[in-house]
Protein backbone atom coordinates (compact mmCIF):
# COMPACT_ATOMS: atom_id res chain seq x y z
CA UNK A 1 0.00 0.00 0.00
CA UNK A 2 1.68 3.42 -0.72
CA UNK A 3 0.43 6.53 0.37
CA UNK A 4 -2.12 7.55 -2.42
CA UNK A 5 -3.74 4.06 -0.99
CA UNK A 6 -3.51 4.55 2.39
CA UNK A 7 -4.94 8.47 2.31
CA UNK A 8 -8.07 6.60 0.18
CA UNK A 9 -8.48 4.26 2.83
CA UNK A 10 -8.54 6.17 5.85
CA UNK A 11 -10.60 8.92 4.29
CA UNK A 12 -13.13 6.06 4.21
CA UNK A 13 -12.90 4.51 7.39
CA UNK A 14 -13.01 7.88 8.94
CA UNK A 15 -15.72 9.36 6.61
CA UNK A 16 -13.49 12.93 5.86
CA UNK A 17 -12.39 13.51 2.34
CA UNK A 18 -9.46 13.02 0.91
CA UNK A 19 -7.84 16.30 2.23
CA UNK A 20 -8.37 16.03 5.54
CA UNK A 21 -7.02 12.13 5.84
CA UNK A 22 -3.95 13.10 3.62
CA UNK A 23 -3.68 16.51 6.17
CA UNK A 24 -3.65 13.78 8.81
CA UNK A 25 -1.26 11.47 7.20
CA UNK A 26 1.08 14.65 6.77
CA UNK A 27 0.60 16.03 10.33
CA UNK A 28 1.67 12.23 11.72
CA UNK A 29 4.66 11.95 9.84
CA UNK A 30 5.84 15.40 10.80
CA UNK A 31 5.24 14.99 14.37
CA UNK A 32 6.85 11.62 14.46
CA UNK A 33 9.80 13.08 12.96
CA UNK A 34 10.17 15.99 14.90
CA UNK A 35 10.11 13.73 18.06
CA UNK A 36 12.42 11.49 16.80
CA UNK A 37 14.80 14.60 15.86
CA UNK A 38 14.16 15.62 19.44
CA UNK A 39 15.39 13.01 21.00
CA UNK A 40 11.75 11.23 22.26
CA UNK A 41 9.70 8.21 21.20
CA UNK A 42 6.31 7.44 20.29
CA UNK A 43 4.60 4.69 21.67
CA UNK A 44 0.82 4.08 20.19
CA UNK A 45 0.01 1.10 22.50
CA UNK A 46 -0.98 -2.16 20.82
CA UNK A 47 0.15 -0.72 17.82
CA UNK A 48 4.20 0.36 17.95
CA UNK A 49 6.95 2.10 19.32
CA UNK A 50 9.05 4.66 17.00
CA UNK A 51 12.21 5.53 17.99
CA UNK A 52 15.58 6.91 17.29
CA UNK A 53 18.89 4.62 17.34
CA UNK A 54 22.34 5.64 17.17
CA UNK A 55 24.57 3.58 15.27
CA UNK A 56 28.45 3.60 15.94
CA UNK A 57 31.07 4.02 13.57
CA UNK A 58 32.24 0.73 12.28
CA UNK A 59 34.57 -0.41 9.14
CA UNK A 60 32.50 -2.46 6.48
CA UNK A 61 34.02 -3.51 3.00
CA UNK A 62 33.56 -2.34 -0.07
CA UNK A 63 31.84 -5.41 -2.05
CA UNK A 64 33.56 -4.20 -5.54
CA UNK A 65 36.62 -3.74 -4.72
CA UNK A 66 36.94 -5.58 -1.26
CA UNK A 67 38.91 -2.50 -0.29
CA UNK A 68 38.16 -1.56 3.52
CA UNK A 69 36.26 2.06 3.94
CA UNK A 70 35.36 3.62 7.01
CA UNK A 71 32.07 3.90 7.84
CA UNK A 72 30.48 6.82 10.03
CA UNK A 73 28.14 6.93 13.04
CA UNK A 74 24.62 7.87 12.34
CA UNK A 75 21.17 7.84 14.05
CA UNK A 76 18.51 5.87 12.27
CA UNK A 77 14.47 5.12 13.02
CA UNK A 78 13.81 2.05 14.90
CA UNK A 79 10.02 1.07 15.31
CA UNK A 80 9.38 -2.00 17.59
CA UNK A 81 5.79 -3.68 16.58
CA UNK A 82 3.55 -3.75 19.93
CA UNK A 83 1.67 -7.35 21.20
CA UNK A 84 -1.78 -5.92 19.26
CA UNK A 85 0.12 -5.83 15.93
CA UNK A 86 1.87 -8.74 16.66
CA UNK A 87 -1.08 -11.32 17.65
CA UNK A 88 -3.00 -9.88 14.71
CA UNK A 89 -0.60 -11.50 11.90
CA UNK A 90 0.14 -14.35 13.72
CA UNK A 91 -1.81 -17.40 11.72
Amino acid sequence: MNKSELVTTLADKAEVSKKDAEAMIDAFMSTVTSTLQGGGEVALTGFGTFSAKDRAARQGINPQTGEKIQIAATTVPKFKAGKGLKDALKK
